[in-house]
C-alpha cells in the first residue's frame, strides 16, 4: 500500500495538481426563483437542496448517473458533504455559485453531490481514496473518479482558483494519458480495498488488565492536564473516550485518570463549545481551551454526551452534570424534535452568511438586555475577558465555579443560581427572535438510535420520567417508520418518506436502544426486537472469514469496495458497537454463539489497541468486561422496577440488569420468582451470590468483588 500511494503521489506531483488541508459546515435557505435548477431538485437531503439551484449539473449518486458518465467517457466528481458544514458552504459560494466554473464542471464531468449524512457507505469509499492520497480527510471531500466509479485523485476544500486550475488540468490530461489514469486507479482502488483488512486473529483469546494499562499509559502522554482533552487543537467531545476512561479509572482506582475525566468533562461543560444559554454542545473547539467552537451542534454527538454527563453524574454526583443533561435535553426536544418523537440530525453554524453570530454577544447588546443584572452576568460568563472573542463579541463561557462568583459579587450561591436562571431565560428569549440557523431536518435512524440511549441514560441517572417519554416516543417512531416487515431497517426518514437501505451502524445502535430500554422497562419485546437485528445483522452484514461485519448489507447496492468499520471515533465504529451488544445479548439468553462472536471480534482488534487508545475506547469498555467481574443482576418480584431505579441511579458500569414481576423464560431468570417477594440475585457467569431483598445490600455484594 505504501508503494502504491508513493507511486501515486508522484503522479499527481507532475500533473501539477494540488490538494488542500481539510476544514469543515451549510448552506443558506433557498429562494422561490432561480435561475438554475439541477437534478437534486428531488432529493430530501436540506444538504443536497442547498446545491439544487447551482448552475451545475449535479446528481444525486445512483445507477442512473454512473452510467451517464459511462455512455460520455467522462471523470466524476464526487462532492461529498453535509448540511452544517461551514466550509462545504463557502466552497459552494465560491466554486458551485460560480457560471464560468460550473461550465468547466458540466463540460468534462459528471458531477454528483452525496449527503455524507445519508451515505455513510460512499463517503467511506471516497474518504479513504483521499486520505491515501493526501495523508489527511475532511469535508467538502471532493474525489475524481473514473467513469466507473475508481477514484483516482481528490482534496478537501479547494479554493476557487485551485479548483479551476484542477479541474483543468484534470481534464486534459485524462484525454491525453488514459493508461497512466487506469493504473492509478486500480492502484489506488486496491489501497480502498485493502485500507481495512484485519484478517482474523488465530492467537488464542487471552484479555488482560495489562493490555488496558498499556493502552492507557501510552494515551495519557496526549493528555491536556490544564484544559482537559487531548493536548492539542482542535478538540472534539469524544463521549466514548471519557466514558471508557471513567470505566478504567473506577474499575482501577486510578485517581489520575478519575481527576482527568473530571477536568475534561467540567471544561467542556463550562467552556464555549457548550451553549451556555440554551444548552446542547457544538461539533468541537477550535482552540485548547474549548473556548471558541465550530457552531455547528449535531445530533449525535449531544445524543452520546447524554450518555456521558449522566454517568459521571452517578460517580461524581457534581450539580454542574446534572443540570447539563437536563438543559441539553431541553435543547433536544426544543429544537431538534419533530412532531411525530423522531430528532433532526444538525443545526448549522452559519446564520445570515456567518458562523456563529446566532450566539455571540457584543457589551453593549448585553446591557440593554440584563440592565441590573449585567455585572452579574459579566463575571459569571466572563464578558470583555475570556469571553470576548473576535470583532466585539463575547462566547458565553465560564471560567469560575458558583462560590468563586457568588463571593466576587458578594451573593449567595444560591442568589447567583437563582438570578442567573432568569438571566439564561431572558437572553434564550431575545436570542429565539434572532435569525436561526439552518436545520437538517432529515432523520436518521442510527443517531436517533443514539438518542433513545442518551435519554434512558438520563433517566437512569436522575428518575426523570419525561427523558424516558421521550424515548419511548422515538422508539415507537422507528418501530412504525423505519423498519420493514422482514425484518430490515431503513436509514433516513423526512416528510413521511422512509428510504435507503440500513447500514450496520444502523442495526447496532438500535440494538443497543433497545437493550438499554428493556433495562429500565423490562418489557421483554425490547430484549427480544434487539435479538433480531442481530440475528439479521449475522445474516447479512458478517464475515465469516474475518470474524467483522461489513458496514453494508449483501442485498445493498455495489460500490467499489465493501468495507468495514473498525476504529472508534467521534461515533463508536459499528463494529465495536456490535460486539457490546453480541456480550450483552449472549448473557440475556445464554447464547454460547454471541459470546463467541463477541470474543473473536475483540481478539482481531487486541493487537491494535495499545497504541492509540483513544481509536479503540468502544471496544475498550468490552474488553473491561472481559477483565473484570461483569454482573448479571436479577431482580424477582413486584418492587423490580423500585429496586431496579435504584442500583441504576448508582455508579456500576460493569453491569446488566434484568427482572420480572412474576415467571421469566429467560435464563438467568429460571427458578428465582418467589411469590410475595423481591428478591435482588448478584450474579457473574450465572453463579449467584445469596439473593437479597434490599438494593443497600446488593450493592454490597456489588462493592465487596471489587479489588
Amino acid at each position: 500500500m505504501v508503494k502504491m500511494r508513493t507511486l501515486f503521489l508522484i503522479f499527481v506531483m507532475l500533473n501539477g495538481i494540488q490538494s488542500c488541508t481539510d476544514s469543515s459546515s451549510n448552506s443558506d435557505i433557498m429562494e422561490s426563483n432561480h435561475e438554475y435548477t439541477n437534478n437534486l431538485i428531488n432529493e430530501t437531503s436540506p444538504y443536497l437542496l442547498q446545491h439544487a439551484h447551482n448552475p451545475v449539473n449535479w446528481h444525486p449518486w445512483g445507477d442512473e448517473a454512473l452510467q451517464k458518465a459511462k455512455d460520455e467517457n467522462k471523470l466524476i466528481i464526487v462532492s461529498i458533504g453535509y448540511s452544517a458544514c461551514h466550509w462545504c458552504h463557502v466552497m459552494e459560494h465560491e466554486s458551485f455559485e460560480d457560471t464560468a466554473v460550473a461550465r468547466i464542471m458540466n463540460e468534462n464531468f459528471i458531477c454528483i453531490k452525496v449527503d455524507r449524512e445519508e451515505r455513510p457507505d460512499v463517503d467511506d469509499v471516497y474518504m479513504t481514496a483521499v486520505q491515501l492520497i493526501t495523508g489527511s480527510g475532511g469535508w467538502p471531500l471532493n474525489c475524481f473518479a473514473l467513469p466507473d466509479g475508481r477514484p483516482v485523485y481528490g482534496g478537501t476544500y479547494f479554493p476557487k482558483d485551485r479548483w479551476v486550475q484542477t479541474l483543468n488540468s484534470l481534464a486534459k490530461d485524462y484525454q491525453n494519458n488514459r493508461e497512466k489514469w487506469l493504473e492509478a486507479a486500480e492502484q489506488l482502488t486496491e489501497g480502498v480495498k485493502n485500507s481495512d483488512l484485519l484478517p482474523i486473529n488465530n492467537e488464542a483469546a487471552t484479555f488482560t488488565i495489562d493490555t488496558l494499562d498499556k493502552m492507557v499509559t501510552a494515551w495519557k502522554t496526549r493528555f491536556d492536564n490544564k484544559e482537559g482533552g487531548p493536548n492539542r487543537a482542535p478538540k472534539f467531545p469524544i463521549p466514548n473516550n471519557y466514558k471508557f476512561l471513567l470505566q478504567y479509572g473506577y474499575l482501577q482506582q486510578d485517581k489520575n485518570i478519575l481527576d482527568h475525566v473530571k477536568l475534561t468533562l467540567d471544561k467542556m461543560a463550562m467552556g464555549g463549545i457548550y451553549d451556555q444559554i440554551g444548552g446542547g454542545f457544538a461539533r468541537y473547539s477550535t482552540d485548547v481551551d474549548w473556548k471558541v467552537p465550530h457552531f455547528e451542534k449535531m445530533l449525535y454527538d449531544n445524543a452520546q454526551l447524554l450518555s456521558l454527563y449522566s454517568g459521571a453524574y452517578k460517580y461524581y454526583k457534581s450539580d454542574l452534570y446534572k443540570e447539563t443533561v437536563y438543559q441539553t435535553v431541553d435543547f433536544i426536544e426544543r429544537e431538534l424534535t419533530d412532531k411525530t418523537g423522531a430528532f433532526y440530525s444538525a443545526l448549522d453554524a452559519d446564520s445570515e452568511g456567518e458562523e456563529g453570530k446566532y450566539y455571540v454577544w457584543t457589551e453593549d447588546e448585553l446591557k440593554t438586555v440584563l440592565g441590573s443584572d449585567y455585572d452579574l452576568a459579566k463575571t459569571f460568563y466572563e464578558i470583555g475577558k475570556k469571553g470576548l472573542w473576535e470583532h466585539g463579541n463575547n462566547i458565553l463561557l465560564r471560567n469560575k465555579n458558583l462560590v468563586e462568583v457568588a463571593k466576587k459579587m458578594g451573593i449567595s450561591t444560591r442568589d447567583v443560581q437563582d438570578k442567573m436562571a432568569l438571566v439564561d431565560k431572558t437572553l434564550l428569549k431575545v436570542r429565539e427572535k434572532r435569525i436561526h440557523p439552518g436545520l437538517d431536518d432529515k432523520i436518521l435512524t442510527s443517531w436517533n438510535a443514539l438518542t433513545i440511549t442518551g435519554l434512558v441514560d438520563a433517566y437512569a441517572a436522575f428518575g426523570e420520567k419525561r427523558f424516558l417519554d421521550l424515548a419511548l416516543k422515538n422508539a415507537n417512531f422507528i418501530l412504525q417508520n423505519q423498519v420493514t416487515k422482514e425484518g430490515k431497517l431503513l436509514h433516513s426518514y423526512k416528510n413521511g418518506t422512509s428510504k435507503l437501505d440500513g447500514f450496520l451502524e444502523d442495526y447496532c445502535f438500535v440494538t443497543e436502544a433497545w437493550i438499554k430500554l428493556y433495562q429500565v422497562t423490562y418489557d421483554i419485546k425490547w430484549l427480544e426486537r434487539a435479538k433480531n437485528l442481530t440475528d439479521y445483522s449475522m445474516s447479512h452484514f458478517y464475515n465469516t472469514e474475518r470474524g467483522m461485519f461489513y458496514f453494508t448489507s449483501n442485498t445493498s447496492s455495489e460500490l467499489i469496495a465493501r468495507k468495514m468499520e473498525l476504529a472508534d471515533n467521534v461515533i463508536p465504529a459499528s463494529n465495536s458497537s456490535m460486539a457490546n451488544s453480541l456480550f450483552v445479548l449472549g448473557h440475556y439468553f445464554d447464547n454460547k454463539a454471541y459470546l463467541g462472536m463477541a470474543e473473536t471480534m475483540l481478539n482481531n482488534i487486541q493487537p491494535h489497541i495499545t497504541g492509540y487508545g483513544s481509536n479503540y475506547s468502544n471496544w475498550g469498555l468490552l474488553y473491561l468486561n472481559q477483565t473484570f467481574p461483569f454482573y448479571e443482576i436479577a431482580i424477582s418480584g413486584n418492587k423490580l422496577v423500585d429496586y431496579s431505579n435504584k442500583i441504576n441511579a448508582e455508579y456500576i458500569p460493569n453491569k446488566m440488569l434484568i427482572g420480572s414481576k412474576k415467571e421469566s423464560p429467560l435464563p438467568l431468570m429460571e427458578g428465582k420468582y418467589v411469590e410475595g417477594e423481591t428478591y435482588i440475585y448478584v450474579c457473574v457467569n450465572k453463579a449467584c451470590q445469596m439473593p437479597v431483598n434490599k438494593t443497600s445490600l446488593a450493592i454490597k455484594q456489588l462493592n465487596s468483588t471489587l479489588k
